[in-house]
């Protein structure tokens, strides 16, 4: 079913696909609650959509983390659904960089750590509301790596790994939990030099809610599906292809 009548967290909603997110679930009449580590981007945000509920917050850092989930059981209790959008990368070379292993406990911290420890705190005011989901953003990648995304590929991969796991154990729970893997997109996440292949931020999202309508919990959007059959029958191509585009 459409989402609808529900109040909605999604992370990293000040700009790019979360954004996006942001304004077509509030088109439907949603309340919407978004966070990010930039006030300056939350403010912009809210200049686009005025009833957009911002809050600012790194949610790599557990005791902020835990700050939002507070204010959000405290102000919103009829939280019905979790987006896990938000995520950094860094394009680096892992031999060659004197602060990679400070890159990794960040990337890990959000991409990875962040989404389980929102979803833990929050799980007891989802499962309370009616339609409670849990809906985590990975992408392509956790089928086939990009060599230059060093740790990104790794730390999606994992989440992409929990969230199977979380949905054969919340099995019988009143709880849908949901994967959106996204192709490369048109955002700001690519500092102005998308790929050649990335697709409009309005399309990925639209087929995002077409698939959630339709009750499907694993979404491939776009190529995502080309690359998951073919990382199945031909992986070692699979790989030579993702680190041939431009």
């Amino acid at each position: 079913m459409e989402i609808s009548n529900s109040t909605i967290v999604i992370t990293g909603g000040s700009s790019g696909i979360g954004l996006e997110m942001c304004k077509r679930f509030m088109d439907k009449g949603n309340i919407v609650i978004t966070c990010s580590r930039s006030l300056d981007k939350l403010k912009k945000a809210q200049q686009q959509l005025p009833d957009l509920i911002v809050y600012q917050c790194d949610i790599a850092d557990e005791k902020q983390c835990n700050h939002f989930v507070k204010w959000i059981q405290i102000n919103y209790p009829k939280v019905n659904v979790l987006i896990n959008n938000a995520a950094i990368s860094s394009n680096i070379n892992f031999a060659n960089d004197d602060f990679v292993l400070e890159k990794l406990q960040d990337e890990m911290a959000t991409n990875l750590i962040a989404p389980i420890r929102l979803i833990k705190l929050l799980y007891p005011a989802l499962i309370k509301n009616n339609s409670a989901k849990i809906i985590n953003i990975t992408t392509g990648l956790v089928y086939v790596p990009r060599v230059n995304y060093t740790f990104y590929n790794a730390s999606k991969a994992a989440l992409h790994s929990f969230t199977q796991v979380l949905r054969e154990q919340l099995k019988k729970e009143k709880v849908q939990i949901i994967e959106v893997l996204f192709p490369a997109v048109d955002t700001p996440w690519h500092n102005g030099n998308p790929p050649k292949i990335a697709i409009r931020v309005e399309k990925a999202v639209s087929e995002m809610l077409k698939a959630i309508s339709q009750d499907k919990l694993e979404i491939r959007i776009a190529k995502v599906k080309l690359l998951y059959l073919l990382s199945r029958i031909a992986p070692k191509l699979a790989f030579k292809k993702v680190n041939s585009l431009n």
